[in-house]
């Protein structure tokens, strides 16, 4: 545990890549961050027992790393589903502001246009933006953790160490742990098939499975929101077309980017997934999109128990909802009956002749 106490020698950002790298120094602060966490995790592993350069030692210090950043991201995680969810159900409303200007390029429906959707989004309390801003944040974090992997091997040929708390000591243990004791945690699958160390085809061959597991991860995290947590309406609008989309060209990114990834990185990205994935069956099975098919399974867990949801959706007893239920419908029917009744329109000529039709006059009376 004095790792975590000991004072670190701290370089500039650009001293072990001999020059100045400005993403690196805008990363910088993030890196020693990324650093703090793994470091801290080791050194409690080590505590317990484990070995200071063995594979299963890092990376549960990576799986460490998942848990403090996705558990600091679960409000903005929440916010997410809520403004996706708002997202798909307001599609059919942005679809008819669309059509409304459809084919008018001129500048003032183009204004005009650009007011009624911002006004839209004012309305739900939600924008474009809010559902992608959870991977807005975490994406900083991951480039740290992919800089600071990727580091490890250039940095512990040099004897050097990071920018932070893993110093040289730590960056060679790095170095040299092993998943499995054959794959090294900073090779990736390009460079074990270019390089081929010694068993890179065990390397390949665990990097292969863990990018597939990794693609595998994040197709199911996107196939839950649009299969279960969707009503119907919303799966009509542009939005769930775009969405359907992206759940099958995403799996081809990350095909070309996972090649790339060093291994101590693919293993962050899949268990980053799992936690997503289960953060969404949560949300989706307690917070489900009105009239989604996760919103009827609620309901029907629901009815099992003897509850329902009320009009404020909260959870109540069946006999409180039913009751609920009658007090709104007689309310319904008092304020139809009590409201003014239409009168048919007349025509002009049917006015005029009722108009001049002789008033019927009173009978005279007897005296």
């Amino acid at each position: 545990m004095d790792l975590l106490f000991a004072a670190a020698a701290t370089p500039t950002p650009d001293a072990s890549a001999g020059g100045f790298d400005l993403f690196s120094t805008i990363l910088w602060p993030l890196k020693w961050l990324v650093e703090l966490i793994l470091v801290a995790w080791h050194a409690i592993f080590t505590f317990f027992g484990l070995g200071t350069n063995d594979g299963i030692t890092w990376v549960l210090s990576i799986v460490g790393l998942v848990l403090v950043v996705r558990s600091a991201l679960i409000p903005l995680f929440v916010k997410q589903i809520k403004s996706q969810r708002k997202m798909m159900e307001i599609a059919p409303e942005l679809r008819k502001v669309q059509d409304k200007y459809r084919g008018k390029k001129d500048q003032l429906s183009r204004e005009a246009m650009s007011r009624e959707t911002m006004a839209l989004y004012k309305k739900h309390g939600t924008t474009p933006v809010s559902g992608c801003l959870p991977l807005l944040v975490q994406m900083p974090i991951f480039l740290s953790l992919f800089y600071t992997l990727s580091d490890v091997k250039k940095h512990a040929e040099a004897g050097l160490g990071g920018v932070g708390l893993l110093n040289p000591e730590l960056t060679l243990e790095f170095y040299d742990a092993k998943l499995f004791g054959v794959a090294p945690l900073h090779t990736s699958l390009m460079e074990a098939i270019q390089l081929q160390p010694a068993g890179w085809e065990a390397t390949v061959t665990i990097l292969v499975i863990l990018v597939i597991l990794m693609i595998g991860s994040q197709f199911m995290t996107q196939l839950q929101i649009i299969s279960k947590n969707l009503s119907p309406e919303a799966k009509t609008g542009q939005a769930y077309q775009m969405q359907k989309i992206m759940l099958y060209v995403l799996p081809l990114a990350f095909i070309f980017s996972g090649v790339f990834f060093p291994l101590g990185v693919v293993i962050y990205w899949f268990i980053s997934n799992l936690w997503t994935m289960g953060q969404q069956f949560l949300v989706i099975r307690n917070m489900p999109t009105p009239g989604s098919e996760a919103a009827k399974a609620r309901e029907e867990r629901l009815a099992r128990k003897g509850k329902a949801l009320d009009s404020q959706g909260k959870i109540v007893p069946i006999e409180k909802y039913e009751a609920e239920q009658q007090r709104l419908y007689e309310e319904a029917q008092r304020a139809k009956e009590q409201a003014p009744k239409r009168q048919q329109p007349v025509g002009k000529q049917r006015a005029k002749k009722q108009g001049n039709k002789p008033k019927p006059q009173n009978p005279p009376v007897d005296h």
